[in-house]
């Protein structure tokens, strides 16, 4: 008797491949990718940022921007039907219903005029057919689902409101809100920190398992990876270059660009002498309170206390790192001693008192203190081109002459590791990771002594993050930089902190050498998160400590 046929996989792309137009060129991104994906299979795409991981995942839900893009072939199957070039109302009814999404930049993809409590209810309004209340009730529970602290209160916060991970947390409420057969991933957990991203983890787990949900997770963290994936497909410039299962990858990789991935580890700095000399920068109980409105009048009855009474000192050629979870006021903490958020108590900028300084008064002092986003897309205009990005703080502090910047602006691309053709094209046309670079090229170009880095590494995968940690070095080295380091990767922490500052609801709870933060930490907090990291921690021979 013959056995009936396996079941059709839920997703089949063959022979994908995208090309965009760029002026006088075609760039090929994606290049002859097949890939499939069982119902309720976890299925990871890894591999460096441009590799095309996310234009493979946009590809799916015609997500690209046509018709710049085009697709010079293959097939995309979902249940069976055809999506690759269905119309508009086709993909509207697949996407966010039987396929959701989690996109890497979560404030590109909320709307920054509606509330977090309209965008959840908007899409179980259009795709379950909710009545308003029903669906405001079920919006707050998939914001505690995700683990969101007073979701009552946060329902009714605008994204800009929210911290990045806050904001990652409501991009997977409403890529869930409708139960989709598939979830797609795009670098889920970047934004959160470690002990967030094993929450998010293990939610995503048990949804699979609960409602029989495919998961494609993109991503360049291979902890994440070697904890959430049953099967691996690995990009290399457009190509999957291998794939197999999960285990078969890590312990047998049979490709050298795959052991290469899996080996990159940003290495523990070498523990520095005492800092000397005067401070760069110093703060004294800082403190940023937001006031919290009610009434017909709005009167302010209380306030959020984002950062409450912290203090801290850097010298120069120092790096202090800033851990802790979303929402900490780490972000926070950085506006405030820039100047960028109204804040009380003392800030010194070198010799200077700069807390009571006028915005004109500031000015001079604005290019030795540079700062480089969490979100490189939401600081990168996208009506300008890389090149006028760059060039743009030497022509506001009249540094260099409009004919000699061109040189300038390819010298900086270069440091961060930037093609100079790069200068001529648009931020949109590149990968989160490739944007990152291009906001920092934006701030070295300044020649600051200050740089305020906050999660810069967060896009990048794992051999680029340590190619950004050896030039943030060499960088700090060669022209004597201070940096601020805001980071939730304590892996990355460790390879450049020289003191870390650990903050939790606003204050600071323990202050030390990176030394003795990691190797001794006082604090159960503090222990809990180089718990939460060690537990994803890839060791150079490829061995993952669980």
């Amino acid at each position: 008797m013959n056995s009936p046929p396996p079941p059709r996989p839920l997703l089949e792309i063959h022979h994908l491949s995208v090309r965009f137009a760029a002026p006088n060129t075609q760039i090929d991104a994606v290049k002859d990718v097949s890939l499939t994906i069982d119902a309720g299979e976890r299925v990871a795409l890894v591999g460096e940022s441009g590799s095309g991981k996310s234009v493979t995942a946009a590809s799916i839900l015609g997500l690209l921007p046509y018709p710049r893009a085009s697709h010079p072939g293959g097939s995309i199957l979902f249940e069976g039907e055809e999506l690759l070039g269905a119309d508009e109302n086709t993909l509207r009814g697949v996407r966010g219903g039987r396929i959701g999404m989690i996109f890497q930049e979560p404030m590109l993809s909320l709307n920054p005029l509606h509330t977090v409590e309209k965008q959840i209810c908007e899409t179980l309004i259009l795709h379950k057919k909710l009545k308003e209340p029903d669906a405001r009730q079920r919006a707050l529970q998939l914001l505690q689902q995700v683990r969101i602290r007073d979701p009552k209160r946060q329902l009714k916060s605008w994204p800009h409101q929210l911290s990045g991970g806050q904001r990652q947390r409501v991009m997977i409420a409403m890529a869930l809100a409708n139960e989709p057969r598939l979830l797609i991933a795009d670098e889920p957990t970047t934004a959160v920190d470690v002990t967030t991203q094993a929450q998010i983890l293990a939610l995503l787990d048990e949804l699979c398992q609960q409602l029989s949900m495919a998961l494609l997770l993109i991503t360049h963290d291979l902890g994440v990876v070697r904890k959430t994936a049953d099967r691996i497909y690995v990009m290399q410039g457009g190509k999957v270059v291998e794939s197999g299962n999960t285990s078969q990858i890590f312990e047998m990789p049979a490709q050298a660009y795959t052991r290469t991935l899996i080996e990159s580890e940003p290495k523990a700095r070498r523990a520095a002498g005492a800092a000397s000399g005067e401070a760069l920068l110093e703060a004294h109980e800082l403190g940023v309170w937001f006031g919290v409105r009610k009434g017909l009048l709005r009167r302010t009855v209380d306030h959020v206390r984002a950062v409450d009474g912290v203090s801290l000192t850097l010298h120069p050629g120092r790096t202090v790192g800033v851990v802790g979870e979303s929402g900490s006021g780490k972000t926070t903490l950085a506006l405030a001693l820039l100047r960028l958020t109204e804040s009380r108590g003392a800030i010194r900028f070198k010799d200077q008192r700069i807390d009571g300084l006028s915005r004109n008064a500031l000015q001079p002092l604005r290019r030795q203190m540079q700062i480089v986003f969490q979100d490189p897309y939401g600081s990168l205009s996208p009506r300008m081109s890389v090149g006028d990005i760059v060039a743009e703080g030497l022509e506001a502090h009249g540094l260099v002459e409009r004919p000699h910047q061109e040189s300038r602006v390819i010298e900086a691309l270069q440091e961060v590791g930037l093609d100079p053709d790069t200068r001529l094209r648009y931020p949109h046309e590149f990968s989160g990771g490739q944007r990152q670079r291009i906001a920092l090229a934006r701030a070295l170009i300044l020649k600051p002594e200050l740089i305020v880095l906050d999660e810069p590494t967060s896009a990048l995968d794992r051999a680029v993050q340590s190619q950004m940690i050896d030039l943030l070095l060499r960088l700090q080295e060669t022209y004597g930089l201070s940096y601020l380091f805001i980071s939730h990767d304590l892996r990355v922490v460790r390879a450049l902190a020289d003191e870390i500052i650990v903050m939790r609801s606003g204050r600071v709870v323990e202050h030390g050498r990176a030394e003795q933060i990691f190797c001794a930490p006082e604090d159960d907090y503090t222990r809990s998160l180089i718990k939460a990291a060690m537990d994803f921690e890839v060791w150079n021979d490829g061995a993952l400590r669980q």
